[in-house]
């Protein structure tokens, strides 16, 4: 399992979430590998340790577990996806 970052991140992008995370598994693509993509920080789902401690941290509710993650927000599994994708 993994967390993911929803809709509130878009153009926030607060690293208060980064500093907390023991894998190191949040991040914010380069510049030039943004294109299309929401102005988000995403999280590796390949990284992610499923242990929650970015939540709390997340100044607008925008971590979520999967199986938390609002039904409205579902595309957001995707484009965390691919945005780790993109990053490699």
């Amino acid at each position: 399992m993994s967390h993911y970052i929803a809709q509130p991140c878009v153009g926030v992008k607060d690293i208060a979430c980064v500093a907390v995370c023991p894998v190191d598994c949040i991040h914010e693509l380069p510049e030039d590998k943004r294109g299309g993509f929401p102005d988000m920080l995403y999280i590796d789902p390949d990284e992610c340790i499923d242990c929650g401690v970015c939540i709390d941290e997340c100044p607008v509710t925008a971590i979520f577990p999967e199986e938390d993650l609002p039904e409205e927000w579902e595309n957001f599994i995707k484009i965390n996806t691919d945005m780790a994708a993109a990053a490699s």
